[in-house]
This record gives structure tokens, sequence and C-alpha cells, in this order.
């Protein structure tokens, strides 16, 4: 994987609250932060790190271009502006946030924009978020093979999508699975609950090490020092083939995240 497998996602979080997550996470040993321009926390970001000592160079960070900045003439200038905030000269991981049909700025043009971006060294790798097998095939038709680092998409022990996910690999293609804990209504499930008891682990550390031991990169949040450190832990946790058949059978399409005009029709 091109990509940190354990990272800390940022989404709803800022000011006070995003700057004190990150350091906490940096002080605990994380070293791949993904944040994204729509949530408006770039700089609070670029403070905690300037303000935590870890090294630009021992970092990963990841952002997301918004639908507003998709068009050629605006998609460098909002990376240059992403960079600015986060207090750096690259991003490691740059993405298109969602493929948005019909907003004006056609799939290939935003992702030839996107290409650029990295051709200028202004992010080191490229990647999508949130689109469909069709809508990835047509990302590698524009840029090439090989060139397209992840697609960042929802994925949970309710929401396994198990199709995308195949292709990805086959394409060798990173997934990376955000809302892991399906806005925390796994932990409340018996099933994963029963697993946990039975490693002596908690329910998020037991969805977080099932996406991983699938191959997924992982990027759980939280405000909570406790929480930060104890999903760290996941990373160890090692699940039996009966726990993961065990997981696969939770599938039921639960998809929490599907805002009209920006997300693709799922296959």
């Amino acid at each position: 994987m091109s990509i940190p497998s354990f990272g800390l996602g940022t989404f709803r979080l800022t000011g006070q609250a995003v700057i004190d997550s990150v350091k906490s996470a940096l002080e605990l040993g994380y070293r791949a932060i993904d944040t994204a321009q729509i949530y408006g926390n770039e700089a609070d970001i670029g403070q905690a790190i300037a303000e935590s000592g870890v090294p630009r160079a021992d970092l990963f960070l990841t952002t997301k271009i918004w639908v507003d900045n998709y068009a050629a003439d605006k998609l460098v200038p909002s990376l240059r502006e992403s960079l600015a905030r986060l207090r750096t000269d690259h991003v490691d991981l740059t993405l298109i946030h969602w493929p948005a049909p019909g907003n004006g700025v056609e799939l290939a043009d935003y992702m030839a924009a996107l290409a650029e971006a990295k051709r200028l060294g202004l992010t080191r790798q490229i990647g999508v978020s949130n689109f469909n097998i069709e809508l990835t095939r047509q990302a590698i038709a524009a840029v090439g093979a090989g060139e397209i680092a992840t697609n960042q998409v929802e994925l949970s022990p309710y929401l396994q999508n198990g199709r995308l996910t195949a292709f990805l690999e086959e394409q060798g293609i990173a997934v990376t699975s955000y809302m892991t804990l399906a806005y925390g209504k796994v932990l409340k499930d018996p099933v994963l609950a029963d697993i946990a008891a039975r490693h002596d682990a908690t329910v998020a550390q037991v969805a977080l090490a099932w996406a991983m031991q699938l191959g997924y990169a992982v990027i759980p949040s939280s405000t909570r020092r406790e929480n930060l450190a104890s999903n760290l832990l996941a990373r160890g946790l090692k699940l039996d083939a009966e726990d993961m058949a065990r997981i696969a059978a939770l599938e039921r399409n639960g998809r929490e995240v599907n805002p009209e005009g920006l997300a693709p029709a799922w296959d």
C-alpha cells in the first residue's frame, strides 16, 4: 500500500477541538492526518502540526479538493491555498472529494488538473473519494493506470461494498475506509460486542481491525485522547476466520453518507 494503513480523520472538527485532537494524536504516535478543503480546518491542523514539533518529513498529509474548485483554472490555485493553510509546500495525497456529476466540470478535466498538481510537486500522490466503479474506470482512463493511489469511500461492517472493493483491488488501487464505525452505530452491535469480549478488545478496535485485515486503510477520528489511544491498538488485534465471517454477515447496505448532487449512483 502506498498510503499509511492507519491515520487520523478530522471531519467535523474545527478550532480548538481539532488542534487538540491532532496534537494528542501526534503525541500518541499517529503520523497520518486526513483533512479536506470543505472541513474548514486546514489552518487549525497546520497550527497543531507546527506546535507539535513533529518533523514534516515524518508526516503523511491528505487533503481533498472541494467541488467549487474542480475547474482547470481553480484546482491548482486552491491547492496552493490549502498548502499555505497547512504550512507546508506539499501534501502527500490529494483527492477529488466527490464526483459531483453534473456540476459543470467534466471528470477528465478535473482529473487532468489534479495530475497537473502532482507534476508541479504540490502533491506526491493523487486519488479519488466516493467514486463508484464506472467513475473510477473513467478516472483511470483520464490519468493513466497506476496513478490513482486510493479511493476513499464509506465502508463499515454494515456497508461492505464488496463489488467496489474487489474492483479496486483488481486495479491496484488502495481502499481507504471512512465512517468505519457508521457514526457509532456499530458500537452497539451485539455480534461485534461478542467478538470484542472474546479478544478483550473494544468494539471500535474490532471494526477497525476488520477493515485493516481486509487490506483497507482507516482514518478514525476522536476528540478524546483515551479513544485516540484505544483506536491505535486496533493495529495489533488479529481476528480469526470465524470472526471475519461473522462480521461479513452483518452487511445490510447501511450507507450513512449520500449527499444529493455530490454522490454518484451507487452500484
